[in-house]
């Protein structure tokens, strides 16, 4: 699932290239990923405007229009959005979701092979109630190891689980949990309530470093994810754990331990380094 560095990714992608471009129609395939909205409703509201800014809320991707609405793309396992300059390769376009055509030529196409994510046109009160839940921003200046520390040391859940609970830090996922954990030398099934004023500033760099050194190198792709441009992201090399259980900590050279028991989902760390 796209995380913070790929959605990111994305919407620099599309500010980059589509700020100030016109919407000239939209055409809706598969309108299974529509929420809040249907087919013809959302091409009424949206042809004829101009896109005013994209940008990045927790793992959302947001295209500001010029009409006050906002299209809300949620990306999840296998969702895209990819700039057609008329050259999109087949295998993508098989997958197209909707086609926003541009009046310059171009096409802003939101593919999805499993179609679990979704595209809603929001005003900026829905948009606002919908983001109200969400949790800090990990980027954020604010974001600082007493702050962290405020946030974990009052749940008994496991660090891991608290670290991707978009409720708490928006935008982290398992890929960048299991980095942050391993940079900080922390056990991922600790409970959070035992984490300390030092370990807390660990994890908080663990977790900004991790997350802007991703962001440089264009997010982590492992199967389904691309940028805006169809391409992969360059992080996956830089992994330390993720994807790497059985094989040696860059660290301690110990053999990574992976494991589906913490929450379910996979966890890879090392047992020598992480406590």
């Amino acid at each position: 699932m796209p995380e913070l560095p790929e959605t990111e990714t994305i919407a620099r992608d599309l500010d980059r290239e589509l700020k100030a471009a016109r919407i000239q129609s939209v055409n809706v395939v598969r309108p299974d990923v529509l929420r809040g909205v249907d087919a013809a409703e959302l091409a009424t509201r949206v042809a004829g405007t101009t896109i005013l800014r994209c940008w990045r809320r927790a793992k959302l991707v947001v295209i500001d229009l010029s009409s006050g609405g906002r299209l809300v793309v949620q990306p999840r396992f296998t969702g895209a959005l990819l700039i057609d300059t008329g050259a999109l390769p087949e295998r993508e376009r098989r997958y197209a979701t909707i086609e926003f055509r541009l009046a310059d030529g171009r096409a802003l196409i939101y593919r999805d092979i499993r179609r679990l994510g979704t595209v809603a046109l929001m005003n900026p009160e829905r948009f606002d109630a919908y983001v109200a839940t969400l949790g800090i921003e990990p980027l954020d200046p604010a974001f600082t190891a007493a702050h962290l520390s405020a946030l974990v040391r009052v749940s008994k859940r496991t660090i891991k689980q608290v670290l991707m609970d978009q409720t708490v830090i928006a935008g982290v996922g398992n890929i960048y949990a299991n980095e942050a954990l391993w940079r900080a030398g922390i056990d991922p099934s600790r409970e959070s309530a035992t984490i300390g004023a030092d370990d807390a500033g660990a994890l908080r760099d663990g977790i900004v470093g991790v997350l802007t050194e991703s962001v440089a190198r264009r997010g982590t792709s492992f199967r389904d994810y691309r940028d805006a441009r169809g391409e992969r992201g360059g992080f996956v090399e830089h992994l330390a754990v993720y994807g790497r259980g059985g094989e040696p900590c860059r660290r301690c050279g110990r053999r990574l331990v992976e494991t589906h028991a913490i929450d379910g989902r996979t966890t890879v760390l090392c047992v020598n380094c992480q406590k």
